[in-house]
């Protein structure tokens, strides 16, 4: 059977328009013409149109269509790659939904709600890019640093809690902080220069039980415990400057909320009391 490009339109539901532009692109190549050289269609035209109807609803794009209608792929595998796009979509929308969700719960200055709204936007890779440039900036590229860039990296779920969305909010303005940055790099920096990493465990065992014994951080006691820790004044006091920044314990406790991992320890109490102790 032949048909007019407005019967194939009418049969498949499309608009004389849109048949002629798949027709044109060579989507639905004409089987003919008539002695008026109009063109007519089969019904291999129709079928193809049909496919061609049901992909673009699915929103495949033309190319991959034409792949199909050319027999290099076939429809089930084109439904299996967009279903796998689709689920990337949909967990990208979750985050999203969760993470405006916090800021409309937040009722915040027209100023601070723009910005949230800014972080609140960010698509994955964006995303992804914010992380990656606050940790390069933040450590450096250096190998041995890889596993506490691990240990920094967040993983927002595909289908965030309110309190992990809201998290993230604070996480991402933390790490757009030029200052928190580069006081993360000095530390990196007294890292690289062979200071031993477990100096906080250090510190947090040797000061934690003098802060719950009430022992005075301007005392005789409090000085043998500074003593017993082994290290130059000057060094401790600039390690100490750079470990006690309210921002770096903030962080590890957001990153713990959106990681679902365990809350860190507070080791606030004791950085003061060293503090405190040394300038004694």
């Amino acid at each position: 059977m032949r048909y007019s490009i407005g019967e194939l339109a009418h049969r498949t539901g499309l608009t004389v328009k849109a048949v002629r532009f798949y027709s044109d692109r060579g989507l639905v190549p004409p089987s003919g013409r008539n002695t008026a050289g109009q063109r007519r269609y089969d019904d291999a035209a129709l079928a193809r149109l049909d496919v061609i109807r049901v992909l673009r609803d699915l929103g495949v794009d033309l190319a991959t269509i034409r792949r199909v209608i050319d027999g290099e792929t076939t429809v089930a595998e084109v439904a299996a790659e967009h279903a796998a796009a689709v689920e990337a979509q949909i967990g990208v929308l979750r985050r999203r939904r969760e993470v405006l969700n916090a800021v409309a719960d937040r009722g915040s200055c027209p100023e601070e709600t723009s910005l949230s709204h800014q972080r609140a936007l960010l698509s994955e890779v964006e995303r992804q890019c914010l992380i990656g440039d606050f940790l390069a900036d933040a450590l450096g590229a250096r190998p041995e640093l890889a596993g506490i860039a691990r240990t920094l990296t967040p993983d927002l779920p595909e289908d965030p809690s309110p309190e992990q969305a809201e998290a993230w909010l604070e996480l991402a303005a933390l790490m757009r902080d030029t200052e928190f940055r580069a006081n993360l790099r000095r530390f990196a920096d007294r890292h690289e220069a062979g200071l031993r990493r477990d100096l906080a465990a250090e510190v947090r065992d040797a000061v934690t039980p003098a802060v719950a014994a009430g022992i005075v951080p301007r005392s005789p006691a409090a000085k043998a415990i500074v003593d017993g820790l082994g290290r130059e004044p000057g060094e401790l006091r600039e390690w100490l400057d750079v470990a006690n920044d309210p921002r770096r314990e903030r962080y590890m406790q957001l990153l713990g909320v959106i990681n679902g991992w365990a809350a860190p320890e507070s080791l606030a109490p004791a950085f003061d009391w060293l503090a405190e102790a040394m300038a004694a």
